[in-house]
């Protein structure tokens, strides 16, 4: 990355194609072809928006996205997916974690602030690593001081007395001219001091031989063990005006217990003895602090919030009530989806990094809608959310794919965990086909967990051997279906014991 691309926030960091899009998504999420589309689609448009002309660019609204589909069969996968193509602030929430405003919960605003705090770092992240470079020096300068105690201070008293030193030597060589009654005495207490001079020059040319040394030593990582006691001054944040301004109790509690510390003296310089290894880590986090401009982060990260922030809302058909219905806790559930209204709709919420602006961020809702439906969200919000996909329920064919295709498959996971430990595990097509059966039978058989029921079927069949594994160490272990079948056998037969186990 470039550090243009940290200074123009505007700037959407993808120019893919729906096509590219869907293709990349691919490699970490099988089928749901419909629902990767429409995100593409949504992406894209970004981009293409912000082609466009100003005077045009934010009457173009975002299409927001609604997913309909059981549990477990690639939601928010999908979202966080595309996010990461585009290094877009995002930020995923439950629609239940929230409360209608006058009740004790966290307020729909919060979300809000929690992006903005996503896309601080994020950028504070960026500017640190174009700066570490150039912070090596000075972190190795500050490593330096703490391996030579004292050889600090005495650089600047060096400094200090650069000047005495340099009108010593005016008059010892005439640059300054003695009057006729001290010439004697200035020539002898002249010597005197050149002496001085030279004793402290060669002490300067001894220290600087030292640290010279140490400096190499340090590169070359022979000090990384040796010891140093560092002083540890913790940062104290003032509390933001936020929690005045439509904050919750959970923000005010957290503020006043940082209040209560300050005056506790919790901020006060701590001393404490670590490696060289890690005293680099802390001052490298200090000095890179002490680089970046905080003001400059914070403007970067509201600019990228506002034009390619994504909030995933899951859980959202969990507020979703009939209007028969509307009594006791759901006048509440109904209440959240109106707090969440404008900001879907575009409205301006306080945060500790400023105003930020809602009218571009893409909020993509999920839900499995096997009570609820979508009709029965406020038409209101129904209306915000003018794309829905359908999610597939996942069958055998797609369990198999998800076993082996993706980047991240499960089986190439347990294979290289077990191979850390030099176990050779090698599965079957047969076994992976049994497995996909049994996934997708339990699934229909009891709770619809999607691809979640694929981490229980494998922890299951490779229980023993990850218990054991130091055991098999350089062995090849096989995984058919025959395997499979014995170690789920009393689980798959005793359907009350699957309902808890599988």
């Amino acid at each position: 990355m470039t550090e243009t691309n940290v200074s123009t926030g505007t700037e959407l960091h993808t120019d893919l194609t729906p096509k590219e899009i869907v293709l990349r998504l691919d490699q970490y999420i099988i089928g749901q072809e419909n629902a990767k589309k429409a995100v593409a689609v949504a992406l894209r448009n970004r981009w293409r928006r912000l082609k466009l002309p100003e005077d045009i660019r934010d009457e173009v609204a975002p299409k927001n996205i609604l997913m309909i589909g059981p549990t477990g069969v690639g939601k928010t996968e999908i979202a966080r997916r595309l996010a990461k193509l585009c290094n877009a602030p995002f930020l995923k929430v439950e629609a239940t974690k929230y409360t209608e405003v006058g009740y004790v919960g966290r307020d729909v605003e919060s979300m809000v602030r929690d992006l903005m705090a996503v896309g601080f770092n994020d950028v504070k992240a960026e500017m640190e690593d174009l700066l570490r470079e150039k912070s090596i020096p000075l972190v190795e300068d500050k490593l330096l001081d703490l391996l030579l105690p004292g050889s600090a201070e005495k650089d600047r008293k060096a400094k200090a007395n650069e000047r005495k030193d340099a009108a010593v030597l005016g008059n010892i060589f005439g640059m300054a001219k003695p009057s006729a009654s001290t010439a004697s005495t200035s020539a002898a207490d002249g010597s005197d001091s050149k002496e001085i001079v030279d004793a402290h020059i060669e002490e300067r040319k001894k220290e600087d031989s030292t640290r010279e040394k140490l400096r190499q030593m340090l590169r070359e990582g022979k000090l990384e063990d040796r010891e140093v006691e560092i002083t540890i001054h913790p940062q104290f944040q003032m509390p933001s005006m936020e929690i005045i301004a439509g904050g919750n109790m959970e923000d005010l509690e957290n503020s006043m217990q940082s209040i209560a510390g300050m005056f506790a003296g919790g901020n006060r310089a701590k001393k404490r003895i670590v490696t060289v290894h890690e005293a680099r880590k802390i001052i490298s986090e200090d000095v890179l602090d002490g680089m970046i401009d905080r003001d400059k982060v914070a403007d970067e990260a509201k600019k990228r919030v506002e034009q390619n922030g994504i909030i995933f809302i899951d859980e959202i058909d969990k507020i979703a009530t009939k209007s028969s219905e509307s009594h006791g806790q759901d006048v509440s559930r109904e209440g959240v989806q109106r707090d969440i209204l404008p900001i879907v709709e575009g409205s301006n919420v306080n945060t500790k990094y400023g105003v930020v602006d809602t009218s571009h961020i893409l909020f993509i809702a999920a839900g499995a809608f096997s009570v609820a439906a979508p009709s029965d969200l406020i038409p209101e919000l129904q209306g915000r959310f003018p794309l829905r996909v359908e999610l597939d329920a996942l069958k055998k064919e797609e369990f198999r794919r998800i076993l082996t295709e993706p980047k991240n498959a499960l089986t190439k996971q347990y294979t290289a965990l077990l191979a850390t430990e030099e176990v050779t595990v090698n599965f079957t097509e047969a076994a992976i086909d049994r497995m996909s059966f049994l996934a997708e039978d339990v699934n229909a058989k009891s709770e619809n967990i999607g691809a979640r029921r694929l981490h229980t079927i494998m922890e299951k069949v490779l229980d023993d051997i990850s218990f054991t594994a130091d055991e098999h160490k350089g062995e090849t272990i096989a995984i058919d279906a025959p395997y499979v079948d014995e170690k789920l056998k009393d689980v798959v037969t005793d359907h009350d014991m699957s309902r808890y186990i599988l």
